[in-house]
């Protein structure tokens, strides 16, 4: 299965490690296709390498070509906004893992009848957990 794993980049890097180790789990039976997320070294300057363009448009094909997204919500960010609402527009199926304890999830993500999968965690053995529970033997 191909994921789209959608994360903090310039909205900031607090919960990189936890990134990190979500990506690892996913990578075990599946594809995930923004694993670059989940590096360390990316700070929030963010891929200096590309054009925001490139960038932009080379996630929108990855997020096209998924077959799920998983977004962690946690450190709010613009560009996790922008790809939760592309992901509605093409009625990709959506699995957001959120930690409450670290900030509140905006009310257009929680108040919205088309993001009904919302997870909270508090350690990212919790959200490991969530997503064992949602990917074991299941296919999107």
């Amino acid at each position: 299965m191909k994921i789209y794993f959608a994360a903090s980049i310039r909205g900031g890097r607090d919960e990189d490690k936890t990134y990190k180790k979500i990506i690892k789990f996913l990578k075990k039976d599946n594809d995930v296709l923004t694993e670059h997320v989940g590096n360390t070294d990316l700070t929030a300057e963010g891929e200096t390498k590309l054009s925001d363009k490139e960038i932009r448009d080379r996630d929108i094909a990855w997020l096209e070509e998924a077959d799920v997204m998983v977004a962690d919500t946690t450190n709010p960010s613009l560009g996790v906004g922008y790809e939760l609402a592309y992901a509605e527009k093409l009625h990709k199926p959506v699995v957001i893992l959120h930690n409450d304890d670290k900030s509140h999830l905006s009310a257009m993500i929680s108040g919205s009848d088309y993001f009904l999968d919302i997870n909270n965690y508090s350690t990212y053995h919790d959200a490991i957990q969530i997503l064992d529970s949602k990917f074991s033997g299941k296919k999107y």
